[in-house]
């Protein structure tokens, strides 16, 4: 418009030439000349000159392009697309959803037909096809009551925990009305996670909320009646007995149902561990995660002016009272092997050596394994979620080492058991019945890793020579008690008395 306006200011009030114009404007003659007659055209339309001119100089240049015949998308190539387009929604109908073709499928299955057409032609035919067909979806906003509604959903997170990268799952619980968040950390989407999540945060809010909000997930969803009813899990069932509170499960697909806790997955992973994702260990991530959420929920909201905490008071007052905590865990039979160790999900766990050939029964839950035996606990075992590792308490086999002492060197044993092993390497090497010994100790006196390397720090930097076993348990036997400082005016009663025995004695 603005090359339009310059070519009829140049010629109506300045008089040039069409040839002069377009020799300064660098545009052909034939344009110059073409708005030039359309100017004039105006002016004898009747209208008052300078309505025309003011008119003319601000509408925008307008082209004839014409209805241009299609070369590539002729109706046999329309038709074939239609058909592929048909066979997707029969897919669709039957559930397949992630097994339809996309669009460049359909462009791929055109040219093996010998059809030579560009993708972006097919592209654009689909999309103005579905735009005609497919309706855009509305949505009704939802007003919530005070202890009414939680939703709950899962959530991916990557981490490096000591420089290793991890991936974790995310349990994030999301109350409606107030937009109150609570996350814990979990190594799968498991049921025992799934159910010590529920226990979790019904512990932290002292209360239960009347209806929890699931989509289709597998930990909560035992199978599928029909195209919309589910059947529940056993998992959920016992939580429902217990906390009392009803469920209800989203349409397939529809994440919006329950679109408070679709948002705070989101917003936690991000506000999180987007910042930081490097840890020395799982609960130094966890206490990370705390400390983020509760700064999350004591921001004030756009709409209420509140913090989610302060809504949450609200809301404690209606939510359901909270019953004794569920104790989440499985229970499973399993028998010890000839190298003291019963073998769950891959990995092998250590118990006493003299259950050797026995039935243990193990407690399962989401970070530990409790092992029982006649009913009573024998040990307990941090749950490792890798791939055959051995998980080995050197105490379990002090036994077995008293009648084999020269196995002790290269055993397993003593390699994972870290300090232990440091120690061994520096002062008992080739001596493996003095090193048993000092084990025997430690563990008969409850002696703990930590306890140890003092008491050895403390003899290294002493004039002690040699270090041996008999040392080190004399130093570790040398318990001192520590009581509290009598107080100043027990110090004075007491040295009365002394002075009045001294001066009794003098006399």
């Amino acid at each position: 418009m603005y090359t339009k306006q310059e070519i009829i200011l140049k010629s109506h009030r300045e008089g040039k030439s069409q040839r002069l114009i377009s020799k300064e404007l660098g545009i052909s003659r034939k344009t110059v000349k073409k708005y030039i007659v359309q100017f004039e055209d105006r002016l004898q339309s009747g209208s008052p000159p300078q309505e025309a001119i003011t008119k003319y100089l601000s509408d925008a240049p307008t082209y004839q392009l014409g209805q241009r015949k299609k070369l590539k998308l002729t109706l046999e190539v329309q038709q074939a697309i239609d058909e592929l387009l048909a066979t997707n929604e029969e897919k669709r109908l039957q559930g397949l959803r992630k097994q339809l073709l996309k669009k460049c499928d359909i462009h791929g299955l055109l040219q093996e037909q010998g059809i030579a057409i560009g993708y972006t032609t097919v592209c654009n035919y689909i999309r103005e096809k579905q735009g005609k067909t497919v309706p855009k979806e509305a949505y009704i906003r939802q007003e919530y009551v005070p202890g009414e509604v939680c939703e709950f959903d899962w959530g991916e997170i990557k981490l490096y925990i000591a420089g290793k990268l991890t991936r974790f799952q995310l349990a994030v619980f999301t109350a409606a009305y107030s937009n109150y968040r609570y996350a814990e950390i979990y190594q799968r989407q498991d049921t025992l996670a799934f159910m010590e999540s529920h226990v979790s945060f019904f512990e932290h809010l002292q209360g239960v909320h009347k209806e929890m909000v699931y989509d289709n997930m597998r930990v909560a969803v035992s199978k599928f009646i029909g195209p919309h009813e589910k059947e529940p899990t056993l998992a959920l069932l016992q939580l429902r007995g217990h906390y009392h509170f009803s469920h209800r499960f989203c349409n397939s697909h529809r994440g919006n149902e329950k679109g408070h806790v679709e948002r705070s997955v989101e917003y936690i992973r991000r506000k999180s561990f987007a910042v930081k994702s490097h840890f020395t260990n799982l609960e130094e991530a966890t206490a990370w995660l705390y400390t983020k959420v509760a700064a999350l929920n004591n921001t004030r909201q756009k709409l209420t002016g509140k913090t989610a905490k302060e809504l949450l008071a609200q809301e404690k007052a209606a939510l359901l009272p909270l019953p004794t905590k569920l104790l989440c865990s499985e229970q499973i039979q399993l028998r010890v092997d000839k190298y003291a160790t019963v073998s769950y999900k891959t990995n092998r766990y250590s118990v006493p050596d003299h259950l050797v050939g026995e039935f243990v029964q193990v407690k399962i839950m989401s970070h530990e394994l409790w092992f029982y035996h006649d009913n009573h606990k024998v040990t307990t075992h941090l749950r490792s979620y890798n791939l055959h590792e051995w998980i080995i308490k050197i105490d379990h086999y002090l036994a077995t080492f008293k009648r084999k002492p020269g196995a002790l060197a290269g055993s397993i044993d003593l390699a994972s058991s870290g300090y232990l092993k440091d120690l061994y390497q520096a002062h008992f090497m080739g001596e493996p019945r003095s090193f048993i010994e000092l084990l025997d100790y430690c563990s008969l006196h409850s002696v703990t890793d930590e306890r140890l390397a003092q008491a050895v720090t403390q003899l290294t930097q002493s004039p002690v020579k040699q270090l041996t076993t008999e040392k080190i348990k004399a130093l570790l036997g040398n318990k001192q008690d520590h009581q509290e400082p009598l107080k100043w005016t027990q110090t004075t009663a007491m040295a009365k008395s002394q002075l009045q025995q001294l001066s009794t004695l003098i006399n």
